[in-house]
């Protein structure tokens, strides 16, 4: 099924998919090989010189992944997307196409803590950097540009704060910069928010999330809708330049919209060589055809339960821009129709020790470092997640010491209530 003119809850069951031409299995295959058997010596050479479309080597492609890769893109409303092996490896697949040794991107300040790691400390190796700001403050975008920026990197819904980034107003300096704009969407999903409807020119997603939704299967996916046009400037030469690698081949000029996405298979993965494996796109897949009767529990449970903690006086603050009372809810109205999802953070009055009793204590939670499970999850992440950073980091990120996230799951809200509330009452002791 390859319309796009289906609505969504229609798309995550049906697109990417098609009974198999050899069985009639109505469900995705799991191919689970290595490599495929070419026609002839012509057929092989034509699939290495990209001048034919065709599968040669599951580091590259495979047919379940390729399914999972045509769902994305039908529900984000990208050309084309290209599946890895985690979130992480999706963030540098995003950046490879668009960076050079000594450049630079512009990063939101509330990002996940890996996420900061990564970009303060790993791709240092690549003879990159980044610099981090606070996208509520629009003037220290712009001064954070010099001639070596080559993107703007965000969260949709941040981990793990749940800041609701305001991606409209981003895409507009990004734009005026002719940088693209980077948008991991793992904690909204396309479900919550559409990025590319706001501005933005690539999507990324830890499919392990939300997408997948069951804690079994690791994934990433990067995405683009051809909205950023890579030959405009002398910026990107992986995509506008010749490529060596393929004896001078232009990927923008020979593929054209779909440039960036055969750049992330014929360079990313042919050379960083971090493929999904086809068992967890087909597990994703089965994740997808429920997504968004998933989300609508988790959003609807995490509003009952931060509206109860924000009344308890046991708690500080609740950080989750579904309620009322949050400085970004009008924001969530314009961008996240949907809701503001199921992850959100609040502070425990006893700090510290008492955040580490609290997660002690509760009996559905499970702590585990993960989110986006239809089981509720809790982590306390200055300990955890966050520990490798700096106290202003970690405060930038909206875990300080005395803050606890929770990823609220598709349980029965009372019952997640009666576990926080004894949980609450033993960190207090």
């Amino acid at each position: 099924m390859t319309e796009t003119n289906y609505k969504f809850d229609t798309l995550q069951v049906h697109a990417g998919s098609s009974p198999d031409p050899v069985s009639g299995a109505r469900q995705t295959p799991i191919y689970q090989n290595t490599a495929y058997v070419f026609k002839d010596a012509s057929h092989a050479a034509s699939l290495f010189n990209l001048e034919e479309v065709g599968y040669i080597y599951s580091r590259l492609n495979n047919p379940t992944v390729s399914a999972l890769q045509d769902r994305l893109a039908a529900l984000e409303g990208a050309v084309g997307a290209v599946c890895c092996s985690s979130g992480h490896s999706a963030q540098i697949m995003a950046l490879l196409p668009l960076m050079e040794p000594g450049d630079n991107i512009i990063a939101s300040n509330r990002l996940y803590g890996g996420s900061i790691n990564q970009l303060s400390n790993f791709i240092k190796k690549f003879n990159w950097s980044a610099q981090f700001v606070d996208l509520e403050d629009l003037d220290s975008i712009k001064k954070a540009f010099n001639s070596k920026t080559k993107a703007i990197f965000c969260e949709s819904i941040s981990n793990p704060g749940g800041y609701v980034t305001d991606i409209n107003e981003i895409a507009k300096i990004a734009n005026e910069m002719e940088v693209p704009l980077i948008v991991d969407n793992t904690s909204a999903t396309p479900y919550l928010c559409k990025p590319f409807d706001f501005g933005a020119n690539i999507v990324t997603h830890s499919t392990t999330k939300y997408l997948s939704g069951n804690g079994t299967s690791l994934g990433g996916a990067v995405l683009d809708n051809a909205s950023f046009d890579w030959s405009k400037t002398s910026k990107y030469p992986s995509l506008s330049e010749p490529e060596s690698g393929y004896h001078g081949l232009k990927f923008h000029e020979t593929f054209g919209d779909l440039a960036f996405t055969f750049y992330g298979i014929a360079i990313s993965l042919r050379d960083l060589g971090m493929a999904m494996a086809p068992q967890h796109a087909f597990q994703t897949l089965l994740g997808i055809e429920t997504l968004s009767l998933r989300m609508k529990k988790h959003v609807e449970n995490t509003q009952v339960i931060a509206s109860w903690l924000e009344r308890d006086d046991r708690i500080g603050i609740v950080n989750y821009a579904g309620l009322r009372s949050s400085p970004f809810s009008k924001r969530v109205k314009r961008q996240y129709p949907n809701g503001a999802g199921g992850l959100f953070t609040f502070t425990i009055r006893g700090g510290y020790d008492a955040c580490v009793k609290f997660v002690d204590n509760l009996k559905v939670f499970s702590h585990v470092a993960n989110l986006g499970d239809t089981r509720s999850l809790v982590i306390h992440p200055a300990s955890t997640t966050h520990r490798q950073l700096s106290e202003e980091q970690q405060k930038n990120s909206n875990a300080g010491p005395d803050l606890v996230r929770l990823s609220i799951g598709i349980e029965d809200s009372e019952d997640l209530i009666k576990d926080i509330d004894q949980a609450l009452d033993k960190s207090m002791s």
